[in-house]
């Protein structure tokens, strides 16, 4: 499909219409194209990608990743494992699966890294403690025995194996239990509890106990897996999937309306008017606490009203972007070691920020940070060996001072850059070419799903008290209506899951066996 009909082009009708071109939307697009069905993507901004998309956000040439920077969680999801709809072996997606895959430097000048494989993370794990270090190779070793599998079934919304019962006890646990159940050492401690944070949800809170073995199991084997090109290559190469497919993507077409007609989801209306019809079915990835609004011809269903009520942003998230002379390198005990990804905070302190976030107030001095260098690995983000950096933390929407945070992010920024120059070279002032600071509210702005501030697809708090990082059904009560995007199982972050789990659903409702397109996890 043209550039110009992708911008602007709107189809009379086609089989399956999906609402929004987000990495999720558009995955289960791709499969939907690929079994053989017509599917047009509509994406309310300019651009494609939702959350997965690089902007020059500084200066001209210096590509930014504005929202997701790893792609981790997909390397495991057949989509990209098996190659299921060729990104990789056809359309032009590569990634660097990094060694080390992230450093912790420590306030005495040392710094922990972790390596891209169990024995160099665990030797490294006994510079600080050996039973810390033993701990650790068991925790690996149980999440290879059946957990991981459980976690897959899981994350597939497929039905549960034998391990079940001890990941589902695991899982209704908390990071933080397990990891101080686990490990004594407080470096080893805040490293896991660090890990443990990267889907952004309080580690304190039950239901995140299997985030330590996941997570580390996932940088195990892959490191800090970075998009050559930027997040938006994987939505480029979706793209190039689907129209290969004879499908098609139109951006600046915001969905407002999903017409309901016999009871059966039968059409889309943009806000300037234009109008497609689906002649099989209905896609949304639009955010599940306003979906129920956008239904014209049907009273809200029982489903779609307790999406919309229980749903909760969670953890909002502050961005530090800036464009710099060159890498950073973090301090160790033999010198400066550059590694695309870096992690701050110790568990007392992420403690402490948790508290205060929940207050609505900001804690910098020994907080949660991703600090992230890409050019490290794919120097082509940056014009003549300059560097694209960001930083990542939690902070509260609203704060409790009154402060807005047109007013206060500024100060904020500085405190954590301050902090992550303390520990690092090529930070300094006159190393700064340019820096953008954006606000929980700037985050919200940036992108229509992050509601909130939330760029992770916030959380449902269910009437029994358990919550949820994702709505668990992709069918609603409306037939031809189904859902996907990262208020679904399982989810925010970058695994595309969401999109797979809902294509299957899909495929199987219009009576096309997925296993044409999808293996069967």
């Amino acid at each position: 499909m043209a550039d110009d009909q992708r911008l602007e082009d709107l189809p009379e009708a086609a089989d399956v219409i999906v609402l929004g071109a987000g990495h999720n939307g558009l995955v289960c697009a791709g499969y939907l194209a690929a079994a053989g069905l017509e599917v047009l993507v509509l994406e309310a901004r300019t651009v494609p990608g939702g959350n997965t998309v690089t902007e020059q956000l500084t200066l001209p040439g210096f590509e930014h990743d504005s929202c997701s920077s790893a792609h981790v969680l997909i390397q495991s999801n057949p989509l990209l494992r098996d190659d299921e709809l060729g990104l990789l072996a056809t359309y032009g997606l590569e990634y660097a699966m990094t060694d080390p895959a992230v450093v912790l430097p420590q306030a005495d000048g040392d710094a922990l890294a972790m390596h891209r494989d169990l024995g160099g993370t665990a030797d490294e794990i006994a510079r600080w403690s050996t039973e810390d270090s033993a701990a650790f190779r068991t925790l690996m070793a149980e999440w290879s025995d059946g957990l991981a599998a459980e976690h897959a079934r899981w994350n597939s919304a497929t039905p549960a194996g034998e391990a079940a019962k001890r990941y589902q006890a695991l899982r209704r646990r908390s990071a933080w239990d397990v990891v101080h159940e686990r490990f004594r050492n407080p470096v080893i401690r805040s490293f896991m509890l660090w890990l443990s944070m990267a889907t952004i949800q309080d580690p304190r809170r039950p239901g995140t106990g299997v985030l330590p073995s996941s997570i580390a199991a996932g940088r195990l084997a892959f490191g800090w897996t970075t998009p050559i090109g930027g997040s938006g290559a994987l939505p480029g190469a979706l793209i190039r999937q689907i129209e290969a497919h004879g499908s098609g993507v139109v951006c600046s077409a915001p969905v407002s309306a999903i017409e309901v007609n016999g009871g059966r989801a039968v059409a889309v209306r943009t806000g300037d008017g234009r109008r497609a019809r689906a002649r099989r079915a209905v896609v949304s990835s639009a955010h599940l606490a306003r979906l129920a609004g956008m239904l014209d011809g049907a009273e809200v269903p029982a489903d779609l009203a307790e999406a919309r009520d229980t749903w909760r942003p969670g953890l909002s998230v502050f961005a530090v972007h800036a464009a710099l002379r060159h890498d950073l390198g973090f301090h160790t005990r033999k010198g400066p070691i550059l590694s695309t990804a870096a992690g701050f905070g110790t568990a007392e302190g992420i403690a402490r920020q948790m508290e205060a976030f929940h207050r609505g107030d900001v804690h910098a001095t020994d907080p949660w940070l991703l600090v992230v260098d890409q050019t490290v690995v794919d120097p082509g983000r940056a014009p003549g060996g300059a560097a694209t950096f960001k930083i990542l933390t939690v902070a509260p929407y609203e704060r409790a001072d009154g402060r807005s945070w047109a007013d206060a992010k500024h100060e904020y920024a500085e405190a954590v850059v301050d902090l992550v120059r303390s520990r690092a070279v090529g930070l300094e002032p006159e190393n700064i070419l340019a820096l953008r600071a954006e606000s929980p509210v700037d985050v919200a702005a940036h992108n229509p799903h992050n509601l909130g501030g939330s760029c992770h697809g916030g959380e449902f708090h269910t009437p029994a008290g358990d919550v949820i990082p994702g709505w668990p059904s992709y069918r609603t009560s409306i037939p031809g209506l189904f859902l996907t995007g990262s208020t679904t199982h399982p989810g925010g972050s970058v695994s595309g899951r969401p999109g797979r789990n809902a294509a299957r659903t899909v495929l199987t409702a219009l009576g096309i066996d997925p296993s044409t397109v999808m293996g069967p996890i």
